[in-house]
């Protein structure tokens, strides 16, 4: 079992701007909404070494929003510890994460619209987060009706 599936049986993540894969690998993002989908994702680091470095910097999570997607599992978006966190993520059937998406500025996401394999996440504070539901290192846009301002 890799550490962000330990974390994520204790409905925690790491307190980063970050996007993490059940297999363990993890990735560096940033909100940016000059960009397609949003945000950007930036390097890959190794969240073992984080850690290690300071284990106790994590959030709680707890979903507000959810999208079934039937046998291909469920889309999540809730919110963090503070006010201002918020986080995405991608379950199978079991409930066992896929990938997940944590921000500490975003606020938390209360709404999801999908259309095909495009999500749309949008945020209490009007922030929203495209993604391809299949790799959300994949660059999307939202339709601009998807958009909240």
């Amino acid at each position: 079992m890799t550490d962000i599936e330990r974390l994520w049986e204790e409905f925690e993540l790491p307190i980063k701007d970050a996007l993490h894969f059940g297999d363990g690998h993890s990735y560096s993002v940033a909100l940016d909404p000059a960009v397609p989908g949003g945000f950007t994702v930036l390097a890959p680091f190794d969240l073992n070494e984080m850690l290690e470095s300071d284990p106790s910097w994590v959030s709680s999570v707890d979903g507000i929003s959810a999208v079934d997607l039937g046998e291909k599992g469920l889309l999540w978006g809730g919110e963090g510890s503070y006010g201002s966190e918020g986080f995405i993520a991608r379950l199978t059937v079991e409930r066992a994460l896929i990938w997940a998406m944590f921000f500490t500025e975003s606020n938390p996401f209360d709404r999801i619209h999908l259309s095909g394999n495009v999500a749309t996440f949008s945020s209490t504070s009007g922030l929203w987060i495209a993604v391809d539901i299949d790799d959300p290192r994949n660059p999307v846009s939202a339709p601009a009706t998807n958009r909240t301002t």
